[in-house]
């Protein structure tokens, strides 16, 4: 090697396609740059021909010859100190981006300005437009693909007597009669919930699925069954589960959208952030089929507030007396039992209940 080489920084050079990494300097030998490991010349260059990654803050530079092989060190101030001599180089425009300015306030502020206007102003306008342009098969494909896994996974086949279940669907027919969609838009399915216990749910195509198990926990009380239906027909009317997709993806967009590439982590915590920011939605959908439940069954010919019979067996036999909270997805189960008795006497035309 010649007398006039000199050191630019010392790290760690890696052979292309290989893991391993063997100490050694980065020098300049005349018009070459080399990587050396002690005197033996690992590999060598012109600088035209070596790639230098730009510096971001103290993360280690890498310089990529020619052969694919790499040169990583720590020392970027020495770096840069010879690109400043070789090129007239500063420190990088990303690295200048990083540094601190009293500007970045100002446009930290601004984003949280933006993103708060888009998901206060522009999301659920979005979520409309979405809602619009979603072809009928998509929700198809949703109901069913669904459904299916629940049968693969959780459900098994109803074990409610064959005269039980043609009293429910009797009732249900009526129910959907009056709704939007018509009988012909819903279909009611029955199952052995397993481990979903006592439920009933509305998938986005209009099957209704109700276990068993909620069946024997209204104890013969088939109006109380059928309001709970009524809301699950709301919840297709107002098509409420799309309305929900499209409002979480839009938050993990926005979310992604500001914080960017920051780790599996962090990006688990924001998006969890921002499915907490829609369950207000959600607890608004609640309410909302819980109203449209009692106008059904007041339609259809049954007492409306049959649905608040449910929470109170919730109350009673689960010990469900909640309160909503922040953590909500659904109104309280207490004050979802009032506004029911209220709204019904208000179509009845009487004072409310109390």
């Amino acid at each position: 090697m010649a007398s006039d080489e000199v050191v630019i920084a010392r790290g760690e050079w890696h052979p292309a396609n290989s893991s391993r990494s063997v100490p050694a300097a980065l020098k300049q030998d005349g018009e070459r740059i080399v990587a050396a490991e002690e005197a033996f010349v690992l590999v060598s260059a012109v600088p035209e021909r070596i790639e230098f990654s730009q510096r971001v803050g103290s993360i280690p530079r890498r310089m990529t010859f020619p052969d694919g092989s790499v040169f990583e060190t720590r020392d970027n101030d020495s770096v840069d100190r010879y690109l400043r001599g070789r090129y007239g180089a500063r420190h990088g425009f990303i690295h200048g981006l990083e540094r601190f300015h009293p500007r970045l306030i100002v446009f930290a502020f601004a984003v949280v300005l933006l993103a708060a206007s888009i998901y206060r102003f522009a999301l659920p306008v979005l979520i409309e437009v979405a809602i619009w342009a979603t072809p009928p098969f998509v929700p198809e494909m949703i109901g069913s693909g669904t459904l299916a896994s629940l049968d693969r996974t959780v459900f098994s086949p109803s074990e409610l007597p064959e005269a039980e279940r043609k009293a429910i669907l009797e009732g249900f027919a009526k129910l959907a009669a009056n709704s939007e969609g018509g009988e012909a838009g819903y279909k009611l399915n029955f199952r052995e919930g397993g481990a979903i216990g006592p439920n009933a749910f509305a998938l986005p195509d209009g099957s209704l699925v109700l276990t068993d198990d909620l069946v024997k926990l209204a104890g013969g009380d088939r109006e109380m069954i059928l309001g709970v239906l009524g809301h699950e027909i709301a919840h297709v009317e107002g098509e409420h589960s799309l309305r929900q997709i499209y409002r979480v993806a839009g938050v993990a967009a926005l979310v992604m959208l500001i914080a960017g590439d920051v780790g599996s982590g962090v990006e688990d915590i924001l998006t969890q952030g921002g499915a907490l920011l829609a369950l207000s939605h959600s607890r608004a959908a609640e309410a909302e089929a819980d109203r449209r439940s009692v106008e059904l069954m007041q339609a259809a010919g049954y007492d409306p507030a049959a649905l608040a019979r449910f929470f109170a067996v919730l109350e009673d036999k689960l010990g469900d007396h909640r309160d909503a909270d922040i953590f909500s997805s659904h109104p309280g189960t207490p004050q979802r039992q009032q506004d029911i008795r209220n709204y019904a006497a208000e179509l009845q035309g009487r004072p409310g209940a109390r």
